[in-house]
């Protein structure tokens, strides 16, 4: 059996351990619950931090040799334009079906939800006042790269991997050709570490999903059904419609994309974390036959403009909280809403929960009671599964389609 279909035998075994594990815990042990969950969730904690670790050192050197090793201005500026072509697109589409499907579907008007604490929201609430055009600009241009680095802010490292690139491109191979050298082993070396890490995945998925289902137990699933019914129900829609699009793209080899990352689909969905796949996505795509330089350059890009996922999720809570508490919005108002979702939500590109935070900063601006929030925060890990592994999808779709627009595509490596 190959390692890749091992490892993800072995992470459907710990998301069915861990749900099994923690009803134990919940049916039997109610009162060890929270200490529980406490402990667990520390194996999630592993993972993700040891994924964490490496993305800072591997998007700023994969992106600078991809950009160095262009060199030509030209082609950098065309890939650009064919990547944000893409991002703008499929940031549109997803956030008309969640606006189509939640005015459709009408969860809010049919669901009976139990008043949560709004305390529960306060940190949210407090975020969002902070956002505005100033934080856009702050989480966009780094005062620091070494700042840029501690925190992990992708954007901003981006932002300076961008231009760091082009320099060394338009320096001459004499002077840039060593440094671009050593990038480029330093990015194969912390490839090299994501074979190791990823098989720490299964005990991360293990660690998330027990500490959630023993601290809510399997009622969790039945009071929000309609909720995550309706939404996930969406999802498949916007799922169908990302493929369709891939299989005019890319043919018969789309489903061998698939196939290739659906270890990656399944961690994301398992640790609601998309930046936990981001090094495997890079491995996996260059195996594929997409240009390392494309991957290099589009996928940090992608993680921080191309959110399909989250996308819709935003008009879809968003409208889905107005329905709660009864507000009537107009089609305008409604199209207002999602043209101001689209430009507000690449601002927050690295913000812990950011699509919750701009809910409710949006929310505020429409007269919709930004305390709705708390209604969702109980069910928001659970969505944030099926968001995190379609951001997954639309970013992999994304740089898979630019290298075939490049003619970058090649023969899968491990076929040659």
């Amino acid at each position: 059996m190959k390692g890749q279909n091992k490892l993800f035998i072995a992470i459907i075994i710990a998301l069915i351990l861990g749900v099994g594990i923690g009803g134990l815990v919940h049916v039997k042990y109610p009162e060890s619950a929270e200490p529980f969950s406490k402990n667990i969730k520390l194996l999630g904690t592993v993972f993700i931090r040891l994924v964490q670790m490496i993305i800072a050192p591997l998007v700023f050197t994969t992106l600078v040799v991809g950009i160095a090793k262009m060199s030509d201005i030209k082609m950098i500026g065309r890939v650009g334009t064919k990547a944000m072509l893409w991002f703008i697109s499929a940031s549109l589409v997803s956030l008309f079906i969640g606006l189509i499907l939640v005015n459709w579907l009408e969860p809010g008007h049919v669901t009976k939800l139990p008043v949560q604490d709004v305390a529960s929201a306060e940190d949210l609430l407090k975020s969002s006042k902070s956002f505005s055009l100033e934080d856009f600009v702050k989480h966009m241009i780094p005062k620091s790269l070494f700042e840029a680095f501690a925190t992990n802010e992708v954007l901003q490292i981006v932002v300076f991997a961008i231009m760091f690139g082009v320099a060394l491109a338009n320096l001459g191979e004499e002077y840039s050709k060593p440094v671009v050298k050593l990038f480029d082993i330093m990015a194969h070396g912390i490839l090299k570490m994501v074979g190791y890490i990823m098989w720490f995945a299964p005990l991360g998925v293990l660690g998330a999903i027990a500490a959630v289902v023993a601290t809510n137990g399997f009622e969790i699933f039945k009071v929000y059904a309609i909720y995550l019914r309706d939404f996930f129900f969406a999802l498949g829609i916007l799922w169908l419609v990302l493929l369709l699009v891939g299989y005019f793209i890319l043919g018969n080899r789309l489903f061998d994309l698939l196939k290739r990352i659906k270890e990656p689909l399944l961690i994301a969905f398992s640790t609601t974390s998309s930046e936990a796949v981001f090094p495997k996505l890079v491995e996996e795509l260059e195996k594929f036959g997409c240009n390392s330089r494309v991957v290099s350059f589009i996928l940090p890009l992608g993680y921080s403009f191309n959110l399909d996922g989250s996308m819709m999720y935003m008009t879809f809570a968003s409208i889905f909280i107005a329905q709660i508490y009864g507000v009537e919005m107009t089609i305008g108002q409604q199209i207002t809403m999602l043209l101001v979702l689209m430009l507000t939500s690449k601002g927050i590109a690295g913000v812990p929960r950011a699509s919750l935070v701009i809910i409710v900063a949006t929310c505020s601006m429409f007269g919709i009671p930004p305390e709705g929030i708390a209604l969702i925060l109980p069910i928001d890990h659970f969505c944030d599964m099926g968001r995190s592994m379609t951001n997954v999808l639309g970013n992999t779709l994304a740089t898979s389609a630019v290298s075939k627009w490049e003619g970058q595509l090649t023969e899968p490596l491990d076929k040659i």
